[in-house]
């Protein structure tokens, strides 16, 4: 009898042995990895899964199909330095009076102050941004020829590759870490925003060199048969090459997940499309309907499916969020004559939205927003009021980790509806523009403001939203602002006037 009760207590350990193995290395990450792609300039219609016919974007709308697509989701700002500062920081941008920066401006984020990859950090992320930065870099003083810092290092990722600012502005390099990329220590670098220097052509002694006619802004120093905002010289051998950058990045962040795919990581990619100078590669030059701005977002397109595919390859994709969405609203005239106006057509790149880039009204912050995660995240489509300035809490609510007071000021935690398990997102927002707009709910005050903004019309086509007087729109019977009923409302006018003051005057809305 005791042979018996000893063979079978022999026979029940081992099986206990196989199943712990076995569990152990079915076992997946505790965290999830998190890549964040943020599309630069994409409007709200830009893409097939928010109604767009004449450009097809098949793999972000096959993200959206299976996550969750948001018809409420918002950048912080209608422009890019201000929304990016938002989304790492989780401060309202004008907080710290960000502006769209020129590309020798010193870094926007305070070394050691909270940023969402530092706290990822903390709970054991390894962190990288790859792409646009357009955040500063060093300290004003900036030697292009050294090592460049304070940068994305020293506020909390492990590795960036980047475009120092935008497309469109000087430096034309890229700077790996702390370092421009095959930059020769016999032709150093010089920049300026503020005098010419070298002698290289620029657009307005040379415009028959230029590949685009561009504005006075766009035309200084030429790089690549493309005239830039301000001057550069030097550094010839690290110049990019535009219909490049797209691969080098995603090569980047090839090896990035690579490296990490059994650990943690968060990845910020930060497209350089569909920001100008449009310049889309030979393979997807004329593919589109639109000219160079469809190119460029079925290129777009392109290079987030081979991302998501990357991840499938590495046998990870189950266990990452992708967080796909806009720096702000779309631009189609933005300092190049390329064509993006007369090709158009019947495209609306807005969706069915007032604005656009710059904008107040809301396409210059509703922009496409998909949240996908293949085990957690049923597919479905949510109305949820949501901002980027959201990530930083939400996030950090998913990791576990618990915010000090002075981190992500006024970051609301709204995990359970990017997630699909709510409905309900925040009650209330600040839109940033030229003024300041707020939502509460589905109601929207848009700021008065004596503020110049004839360029946004006369030079860029989009309607700015500022007048001086109050407006007042109902967005559940008005979505594309027509009809101001501040007059009709003047108590609701003036509550949401003393609301914005008060907000303006906090440190932020989620401090006491």
């Amino acid at each position: 009898m005791k042979k018996i009760f000893l063979l079978a207590f022999l026979a029940i350990t081992a099986g206990l042995l196989i199943y712990a193995k076995s569990a152990q290395k079915e076992k997946k990450p505790s965290k999830p990895n998190i890549l964040l792609i943020y599309v630069d300039d994409l409007g709200y219609g830009d893409v097939g899964a928010y109604g767009a016919v004449d450009v097809k974007t098949p793999n972000v709308d096959k993200l959206a199909s299976q996550g969750i697509k948001f018809t409420d989701a918002h950048t912080s700002a209608a422009t890019c330095t201000p929304s990016r500062y938002s989304l790492l920081t989780g401060s309202y941008a004008f907080r710290n009076n960000a502006r769209v920066l020129d590309g020798d401006a010193p870094l926007l984020i305070q070394p050691g102050s909270g940023t969402l990859p530092g706290m990822l950090k903390k709970e054991g992320y390894n962190t990288a941004v790859v792409g646009k930065w357009h955040l500063g870099l060093g300290d004003g003083n900036t030697d292009w020829n050294g090592k460049i810092t304070p940068g994305p290092l020293e506020v909390g990722f492990d590795y960036s590759y980047i475009v120092p600012a935008t497309p469109d502005r000087v430096p034309c390099v890229l700077v790996e870490n702390h370092h421009v990329v095959n930059l020769d220590p016999d032709d150093p670098i010089q920049i300026s925003y503020k005098h010419k220097v070298g002698d290289d052509p620029t657009g307005l002694s040379n415009p028959e060199l230029l590949k685009y006619p561009a504005d006075n802004q766009h035309a200084k120093t030429i790089v690549n048969d493309v005239s830039r905002i301000g001057w550069m010289s030097g550094g010839y051998a690290a110049r990019w090459k535009d219909e490049n950058i797209p691969y080098l990045m995603l090569h980047k962040a090839r090896n990035f997940i690579r490296e990490n795919k059994d650990h943690p990581f968060f990845l910020y990619y930060a497209f350089t499309e569909i920001h100008v100078p449009r310049m889309p590669s030979i393979q997807f030059t004329g593919k589109s309907q639109l000219g160079p701005r469809g190119d460029v977002i079925k290129q777009m397109d392109f290079i987030t499916g081979q991302l998501v595919k990357y991840l499938d390859d590495m046998g990870i994709r189950d266990n990452t969020l992708i967080i796909f969405s806009s720096d702000n609203g779309p631009v189609l005239n933005d300092g190049y004559d390329d064509q993006s106006v007369t090709l158009n057509g019947d495209h609306k790149p807005g969706g069915p939205f007032t604005g656009g880039k710059y904008s107040a009204y809301e396409a210059g912050t509703r922009v496409p927003t998909i949240v996908n995660w293949p085990s957690v995240v049923k597919s479905g489509i949510s109305d949820a009021l949501i901002s980027q300035v959201d990530l930083y809490a939400s996030i950090a609510n998913l990791v576990g980790h618990k915010l000090d007071g002075n981190a992500a000021p006024d970051s609301k935690n709204v995990l359970d509806a990017l997630l699909g398990k709510s409905k309900e997102g925040r009650q209330t927002m600040i839109e940033e523009s030229i003024t300041l707009s707020l939502r509460d709910g589905n109601w929207k005050y848009i700021r008065p403001s004596n503020k110049n903004h004839s360029w946004v019309e006369n030079t860029k086509g989009i309607q700015s939203g500022i007048l001086t007087d109050p407006q007042l729109y109902d967005l559940s019977k008005d979505k594309a602002e027509h009809h101001n009923v501040a007059e009709e409302h003047i108590n609701m006018v003036e509550q949401f006037k003393s609301q914005l003051k008060e907000i303006e005057g906090s440190k932020g809305t989620n401090t006491k």
